[in-house]
């Protein structure tokens, strides 16, 4: 049978011409070499090598061997590459970037998902809002994330929509809950927003501007806030009303504001959700598993693109 110990041998001896150099190369002692080659001669039933005074000559079979025995080498070599970069994998740090109002319905099940399978790996969820998400993609910080599209640059991008998230409209007052909340409306309420360090770049906050300009209206806040849950609080306190994410409100408004509820634009509006990394990018096992589980994880919370 044949051995890759044998193979290593007649290679390091077809390109020195010489069993002596060839044991030098490999570290082996000469007589060591020469077994193996004997030893994959006698496995061949052919002469590999003729001896031409302190050298060899490869015979006519040994180059009709030679390209074979180097394919099933590399073959091996890239087999226990693979195998070497499971065990890293296994191992290492998973970076995966999420923005902010994704963490609420996605973080922790994201993480429990990868540490289900892999519970030696340490994660790292990498964004607090879609446009740092991004800059750290363009840098080669991140390999792959999730991020809300609207407003996003898809230059030198690969952007693969994965769901989309309905934004509705929170209010404390019964009244305002009785019907879909028109652009009009929306424009005369008095409104806390999140996200206010990223006002001019927030996906949410692009939609609701487009929803507004469309119909006449130019989009005003009362609050400002810089995350969703503070806003969420000050709907419960009556002292404003928001728009966001369906899948953050139907997270928070139970622990946050109970006495709250929600109801949906008219027309209905929509952030969309999608899986990003460079274009043309190879990507790890890593941010591939990362991709495949949220994915599933936004998908079975939202509604699937």
């Amino acid at each position: 049978m044949l051995s890759l110990h044998q193979l290593t041998c007649f290679l390091a001896t077809y390109e020195h011409r010489s069993l002596t150099r060839a044991a030098d190369e490999l570290g082996y002692a000469q007589p060591s070499v020469s077994e193996q080659i004997r030893n994959l001669e006698r496995s061949l039933g052919v002469q590999l090598f003729r001896r031409v005074g302190r050298g060899v000559v490869p015979t006519t079979a040994a180059d009709t061997f030679r390209p074979h025995a180097e394919k099933v080498l590399a073959a091996a070599d890239d087999a226990q590459q693979a195998v070497t970069r499971i065990k890293s994998f296994e191992t290492g740090t998973i970076r995966f970037g999420m923005f902010g109002v994704a963490r609420l319905y996605g973080g922790a099940e994201l993480v429990a998902d990868v540490l289900a399978r892999y519970p030696g790996v340490r994660v790292e969820l990498v964004g607090r809002h879609s446009r740092d998400v991004q800059e750290d993609l363009r840098r080669g910080r991140l390999e792959a994330a999730m991020i809300a599209v609207a407003g996003l640059s898809s230059e030198g991008m690969a952007i693969t929509p994965i769901a989309r998230d309905e934004l509705v409209y929170l209010s404390a007052d019964p009244d305002r809950l009785r019907s879909p909340v028109t652009a009009r409306r929306l424009a005369e309420a008095r409104l806390v927003m999140p996200e206010s360090t990223y006002r001019d770049a927030d996906s949410a906050r692009i939609v609701l501007r487009r929803m507004l300009h469309e119909a006449g209206y130019n989009p005003t806040t009362r609050i400002e806030v810089e995350d969703v849950e503070t806003a969420v609080e000050l709907v419960g306190r009556g002292l404003a009303d928001t728009v966001t994410n369906k899948g953050a409100a139907v997270q928070l408004l139970p622990r946050l504001a109970p006495n709250a509820g929600w109801v949906p634009l008219r027309p209905r509006v929509y952030d969309t959700m999608a899986i990003v990394h460079r274009a043309g990018a190879t990507l790890s096992p890593a941010a591939r598993l990362m991709i495949e589980l949220a994915t599933q994880r936004i998908q079975g919370i939202l509604e699937p693109v």
